[in-house]
């Protein structure tokens, strides 16, 4: 009976979480990770996680394919790729709690800075994806996601709705494919997490698809607040919780 409910409430929460990473971009792990944690332990709650993302974002690069902006993506691609890999291999001897804080001020931060006069213009520059990739692959090895860490970029790019959701998912697939050839290769992958994994595909899958249409009918400067308003609130419960 335990079994039973706990899978109706990761299916429930996988739906809802890519339901809000659909909209803000990211979110999502904030609520699957707590619940994969609870029952299996962070050793496999990450590679689980990894997976659901993994499919999630792909369905949202579908859903906005026709915005994704590939030259971001290239360069984001070249910064955390091999990034990942080495987060990933330290996975098992991170000091995961003080990274979390440390991502909870960088969050806020990134908020207050974005608001400053003199930064009010800035203009994210195309290669600063690079290293900008690299940072956030190689935290997202470590802490399962990083995605309001990467927000900022891509709205300081001029990235808005549908570019930003499906530019930001085909990065974030490349990382959580980097990240599963990594924790692959450190035999963190089992049948059990795989297949828990590929058992939220579907409800990820269902989430995105209700995230774009949410997506789609938001005013852009409405979904500018509401992604600064949900990093800052992301910042303080990594500061705090971490």
């Amino acid at each position: 009976m335990f079994e039973f409910a706990f899978v109706i409430l990761l299916l429930v929460g996988g739906f809802v979480a890519a339901t809000l990473a659909s909209v803000t971009g990211f979110g999502g792990a904030a609520i699957l990770l707590p619940i994969t944690v609870a029952v299996f332990g962070v050793q496999d709650a990450i590679p689980i996680l990894t997976i659901a993302q993994l499919i999630g974002n792909a369905s949202r690069v579908w859903f906005n394919r026709k915005e994704v902006s590939l030259p971001v993506t290239k360069w984001f691609a070249t910064g955390c790729v091999p990034a990942a890999i080495i987060g990933g291999l330290l996975f098992a001897t991170a000091s995961i709690p003080l990274l979390t804080r440390l991502l909870g001020v960088l969050l806020i931060v990134m908020v207050v800075w974005r608001h400053l006069p003199q930064q009010r213009d800035w203009r994210m520059p195309l290669w600063g994806f690079a290293p900008a990739g690299a940072i956030s692959g190689f935290l997202s090895a470590l802490l399962g996601s990083v995605g309001p860490l990467i927000a900022p970029f891509f709205l300081s790019y001029g990235l808005v709705k549908g570019a930003y959701i499906g530019t930001e998912a085909l990065a974030a697939v490349i990382i959580h494919a980097t990240k599963l050839a990594a924790y692959g290769g450190m035999s963190l992958l089992d049948h059990c997490n795989i297949g828990m994994g590929l058992l939220l595909g579907p409800v990820m899958i269902l989430g995105s698809w209700v995230g774009k249409r949410i997506v789609d009918r938001i005013p852009e400067r409405v979904f500018v607040l509401l992604i600064e308003a949900t990093l800052v609130i992301a910042g303080l419960r990594f500061l705090l919780a971490g």
